[in-house]
């Protein structure tokens, strides 16, 4: 799940820095003055780093499916796995959706190897606007889940005073 959960947010991230070095900062407009091959390369780029990042996400989903069927924690006495479960499910279908829009755009560079930038870009801005903002919002959320992890706020320590037995 760690692994997984690295090479996901990390992918994120260098995707993003791929892609910002074609639009205008801080708009969702294209630089005028890229060459076609290089914007084709970006997107290129950016098709391949998908199929990681979405092979990523779904060793990380699997493997949080296993983790908690499996573990003996308890959401009762781990406020910070409750929360962290909650952060990470509640983003599925986001992650679901724009992997999708990801899915697309892999198809046109690698299955249909399309030189069609007008397309290309629809998909690239579509993504990038997708659900207006939810997916950096998520992308926030994820960072909080280290955080979580890492400190693991609301912890119950049971002590032997806390169990319910009663002593004859």
């Amino acid at each position: 799940m760690i692994v997984g959960s690295v090479v996901w947010l990390g992918g994120v991230n260098v995707r993003a820095v791929i892609g910002k070095d074609i639009l205008v900062m801080s708009t969702l407009d294209f630089e005028p003055n890229i060459h076609p091959m290089v914007e084709r390369e970006v997107f290129g780029l950016i098709a391949r780093s998908s199929i990681v990042v979405s092979v990523a996400y779904l060793i990380t989903l699997l493997s949080s499916i296993i983790f908690l069927k499996s573990t003996s924690l308890t959401f009762r006495q781990n406020g910070w796995l409750t929360m962290s479960a909650i952060l990470f499910y509640l983003f599925v279908p986001v992650e679901t959706y724009t992997m999708i829009l990801d899915g697309r755009m892999v198809y046109l560079d690698l299955v249909l190897s399309s030189n069609d930038l007008v397309e290309f870009r629809k998909l690239f801005i579509h993504r990038l606007a997708a659900l207006a903002g939810v997916p950096i919002i998520a992308l926030s959320c994820y960072y909080t889940i280290i955080a979580l992890a890492i400190f693991q706020p609301l912890k119950k320590n049971v002590t032997p005073s806390d169990s319910y037995s009663t002593v004859e």
